[in-house]
């Protein structure tokens, strides 16, 4: 399985443009939320970070086997999430075969997506991952770690992780809105350095992903 992903990893480094995916789930929660947020980063990360994402997301579903293809898939929502056992089992083959899912809670997710998680890692526990972590580093600096980007519940943001052989393969982070802060500016009318800090953050991840 590992093979497999990394041959697929190579052929879409190689190729023209990568691409990456939104992942479509079950349990009523809104997948499709936030629908500017995953276009707006792409187009931020090839302006300034020098990658080469197709302009436009794939959707996959979890239990689909071309999960397998995505080297990154984000992930987002304000409520149920559900994975079946074929999910659970193709979403653990893609993160121990060298895919890197990206959780953000929009607001509600939190209390349904951490027994989902276990589901998938039950030897793992998520944990929080320190501000002195390669992806706070660069290519934009975060010295505190996690930016604040939507105020919900008046509680600092955390990135969590879930790390295989020591590598971050699942970050969830929590209490931070960073899809909010990359959506089109006039959905949120958030301010021009509120949304800078969420793409620049986004934009380490990609980075993270594509380095590591």
């Amino acid at each position: 399985m590992k093979r497999i992903f990394y041959l697929l990893l190579l052929l879409s480094v190689s190729s023209f443009a990568q691409e990456i995916a939104l992942l479509k789930y079950s349990g009523g929660g809104d997948w499709y939320a936030n629908p500017t947020s995953l276009p707006n980063l792409i187009s931020f990360c090839n302006s300034n970070i020098n990658t080469r994402i197709k302009p436009k997301p794939s959707t996959v579903e979890p239990g689909n086997p071309d999960l397998l293809s995505y080297p990154f898939v984000h992930m987002t929502g304000h409520g149920n999430v559900v994975f079946s056992d074929s999910d659970v089992t193709n979403l653990r083959n893609y993160m121990t075969g060298g895919g890197f899912l990206h959780i953000d809670d929009n607001y509600g997710m939190d209390q349904y997506i951490r027994k989902e998680i276990k589901k998938i890692f039950p030897n793992n526990n998520l944990v929080e991952i320190p501000a002195s972590h390669p992806i706070f580093q660069k290519p934009f600096p975060f010295p505190n770690g996690l930016p604040k980007i939507h105020e919900h519940d008046g509680t600092r943001p955390q990135a969590f992780g879930i790390f295989i052989d020591n590598k971050l393969v699942l970050l969830y982070t929590y209490e931070c809105d960073l899809g909010d802060g990359w959506e089109d500016a006039e959905v949120h009318n958030d301010p021009g350095n509120v949304r800078d800090k969420a793409l620049k953050m986004g934009a380490n991840i990609i980075n993270y992903i594509f380095t590591n």
